[in-house]
């Protein structure tokens, strides 16, 4: 949007900014409602430093609703705290810059990846790292430093070449690796604790062909065979594997490399009106079905991934995630979680992360592998070395036992995955504690420091910041 010129064009978006309506903010979960007392939808720079610079309580920022740790997608509050002023960033989304020869794009964080990939497809370029799904904000995976299936990349941080930044007193600054440093750093992967997000110039890849391959496999015969045939191969562009439960010993690793075969999907990017019927149908009979998870190991996925398939990888690359959702939410919903350790600790993590599942009897919907190289210096960094992820999506009833039981087994693989060296991801429900938040991102110190610096009187809040800044040191 163009900035409004005209006296009337300013104070009507003035009123509508300054609105004092309380609104009730959640995420996908339905577990977490958070009152907050308004919500400011600003669509120029402008009006964002004024709302920063003159509101003198809490500020969270939030993102497309369809967004990890930038909206609904968020599971545990982290776009929100109570009585604060929500800065939600959907309609700040335009592009900015762009260059086909040098492969950059500068955007709003309010984008979504599928808005981005429809400006780029046209010049054959694609996005070098992102998340399965292309519904989340530029600005929501920002804020998680979050990642994909891309072989041979790591967190979304090493694909950034900049981005702009507005402090707690309203100042505008750029960071990069070069300039302000420690903003960019601690900023991506920061949860919105440092400021709010404005601009980012991303680096992109080529939009090629992609042939989808998949090997079934003994857990113990995955970690050779990635590093042998996966991980040094130029032509794997996408690779996870899909590790079944309940016994997590057999998966199936599925690949898509570069090829010049003729396409099998002729259209370039996932189509906004698809229907996933299919897909959805599936999901329940997983969760809910006697046998479910067998039927899918053994049927469902050998028929789907049987069928020969080419596709672009703007293709790939732009799900939506409404294929995993469900037709309700109101007694059962579905969640998810993701640890992280480094490579040679994959089989133990699995054997003590499985006995754990089991123990607490957990509807586990998928569990996926996938790697990630080593974070180039964000203070949050979930990877600290190389490591491999393991997704976790499961199913849980929304009444309150059963959170209080999430809340247990969540914390043992916490602790799983912190005597092996590693670590767990943050956009989800808060259950890890102040000491093994501390654990986990042993930098935390650090970035708490920078926040005082910046923001000293903590003006950027939400219940991730609520849980583990600096007042909860100590508890």
């Amino acid at each position: 949007m163009r900035f409004a010129t005209g006296l009337f064009l300013c104070c009507a978006l003035g009123a509508a900014l300054s609105s004092h309506a309380a609104e009730t903010v959640n995420d996908i979960t339905q577990l977490n409602p958070i009152v907050v007392d308004q919500v400011a939808r600003p669509t120029t720079l402008e009006q964002i430093v004024k709302r920063v610079a003159e509101h003198p309580g809490p500020i969270a920022i939030g993102g497309g609703r369809y967004s990890m740790g930038g909206g609904r997608y968020s599971m545990g509050g982290q776009t929100a705290t109570e009585h604060a002023l929500q800065i939600d960033m959907r309609s700040f989304n335009r592009v900015l810059g762009f260059s086909r020869e040098h492969k950059e794009i500068t955007v709003q964080p309010g984008i979504t990846w599928r808005a981005l990939q429809s400006f780029i497809d046209p010049y054959d370029l694609s996005v070098s790292i992102m998340q399965s799904y292309a519904n989340f904000t530029v600005g929501g995976a920002l804020s998680v430093n979050a990642h994909g299936r891309y072989v041979g990349y790591g967190p979304l941080v090493t694909s950034v070449k900049s981005i702009k930044l507005v402090l707690a007193d309203g100042q505008v600054v750029e960071a990069s690796p070069q300039r302000n440093a420690d903003l960019f750093y601690g900023a991506i992967g920061g949860y919105g604790g440092l400021g709010v997000i404005v601009e980012a110039t991303l680096r992109l890849s080529d939009n090629v062909r992609l042939l989808r391959s998949f090997e079934a496999m003994p857990l113990g015969d995955y970690r050779p065979y990635f590093f042998a045939q996966i991980e040094h191969n130029p032509k794997v562009i996408l690779h996870n594997a899909v590790l079944y439960p309940d016994q997590y010993q057999t998966l199936r690793a599925v690949s898509y490399s570069q090829t010049d075969l003729p396409l099998t999907v002729k259209e370039r990017l996932t189509p906004l009106d698809q229907n996933y019927w299919k897909e959805q149908k599936a999901l329940k009979v997983v969760s809910q079905w006697p046998g479910g998870k067998a039927l899918r190991q053994e049927v469902i996925d050998p028929l789907v991934l049987k069928k020969p398939q080419v596709s672009w990888r703007n293709h790939e690359a732009s799900l939506d995630v409404r294929e995993l959702e469900p037709d309700s939410r109101s007694k059962r919903t579905y969640v998810l979680q993701e640890y992280f350790v480094p490579t040679d600790q994959l089989e133990s993590f699995v054997q003590e992360m499985g006995a754990t599942l089991r123990a607490h009897q957990v509807n586990v919907i998928n569990l996926s592998i996938r790697h990630a190289k080593a974070d180039p210096g964000t203070l949050l960094a979930w990877a600290k070395t190389d490591v491999f992820a393991l997704v976790l999506y499961y199913q849980q009833s929304t009444a309150e036992a059963e959170r209080a039981a999430v809340r247990e087994w969540t914390r043992a693989l916490v602790d799983s995955a912190i005597k092996r060296g590693g670590s767990y991801y943050l956009p989800y429900q808060i259950h890890a504690t102040p000491q093994q938040f501390q654990a986990a991102y042993p930098r935390a110190g650090e970035f708490l420091a920078l926040k005082a610096r910046v923001d000293p009187h903590n003006k950027f809040r939400n219940k991730l910041w609520d849980a583990y800044g600096s007042d909860s040191q100590g508890k």
